[in-house]
């Protein structure tokens, strides 16, 4: 055979290669058809998942800032019982009472901005997109525009199909010390310093009279004195009044962690954190390092948002955020 024919069939076989294995790799990525997470699982069965998320939440945070900590937190407190399952969603029943109605629930909010959602992808791909996933991708979202981190998260979370109120016993309380949270999250596979960065949500938001009162009754050494008449002024105004927990309630930033150093925390849960010396030097790190509480913020985000996920037939994708199908 001619040198130059050679030269074009070796070119032509090597390019056949190449498609085939770009085929192989492109599929086992997008992992077609398999049970699993994986950033591209919505690739060809709802390929503008991530669009209508993001702009659904933009939208939202610019008519109401606030909305992005209620955002964060629902996506905590659904991870933290049965699992990143949307359980956190589903409303009581006369037979039930769910998780959404527990003490430690009720001031989660946003959860018009999860329906607002749900409404437009069910018209778009319907019952393809899980609630679970669009919590975990709310939350990341509002992280984003409130100034933190951009980051991926694996989707493909499918929807729980148990949520009922005793569960929520497993939430961390706002008057733990650091041992008892580090015990709480080790309970869910995450470490001391994952605890710590994922704590640094507080950087947006308030919390209520009602949570931190209890460091009011009595002199805390780890409270400044300043700061003590700051939260006994909010606290005049009832039970319900709220104080935030930093200067920038809504803008994600490091100052959460500088306010820890100077007895600013406003929780006991916060606190805690700089007074504990198993978790100081993280503490004084972040506050020192804004990029480095980001990256670790990020890291521990997908890692908490991969928490007992449901698969396959193990769930469902809902219809309706708020009940089982």
């Amino acid at each position: 055979m001619h040198k130059t024919s050679m030269k074009i069939l070796k070119l032509v076989m090597a390019n056949f290669l190449t498609v085939l294995l770009l085929i192989e790799v492109v599929a086992c990525g997008f992992n077609f058809g398999a049970d699993g997470l994986n950033m591209n699982y919505y690739f060809m069965s709802c390929p503008f998942v991530e669009p209508v998320v993001k702009n659904i939440v933009n939208n939202a945070l610019q008519d109401d800032p606030t909305l992005a900590a209620g955002l964060i937190r629902m996506h905590f407190h659904d991870c933290f019982i049965e699992g990143c399952d949307g359980s956190v969603l589903i409303e009581s029943t006369k037979d039930n009472t769910a998780e959404k109605d527990s003490p430690g629930n009720l001031s989660l909010r946003g959860f018009e901005v999860i329906d607002a959602i749900k409404e437009v992808l069910e018209k778009r791909c319907p019952g393809v997109v899980s609630c679970a996933d669009i919590v975990a991708l709310a939350a990341r979202d509002a992280v984003f525009f409130s100034g933190g981190p951009l980051y991926d998260i694996p989707k493909g979370r499918k929807d729980g199909r148990r949520s009922k109120i005793e569960d929520t016993i497993n939430l961390p309380f706002p008057t733990f010390n650091a041992s008892q949270l580090i015990s709480a999250f080790g309970r869910r596979g995450l470490t001391a310093q994952e605890m710590v960065a994922l704590s640094g949500a507080h950087t947006l938001g308030v919390t209520s009279c009602a949570s931190f009162k209890n460091r009011l009754s009595q002199v805390d050494p780890t409270l400044d004195s300043e700061f003590a008449k700051t939260l006994s002024k909010t606290c005049s105004s009832g039970d319900k009044a709220v104080q935030p927990f930093d200067a920038t309630k809504n803008d994600f930033d490091n100052v959460y962690y500088n306010g820890l150093l100077r007895k600013n925390g406003v929780l006991t849960s916060d606190q805690t954190l700089f007074t504990s010396p198993q978790t100081r030097n993280i503490v004084y790190a972040y506050a020192m390092n804004q990029a480095m509480f980001f990256y670790d913020f990020q890291q521990a985000m997908v890692k908490m948002g991969l928490i007992d996920v449901k698969e396959g037939p193990k769930g469902e994708v809902r219809l309706n955020c708020r009940e089982i199908n």
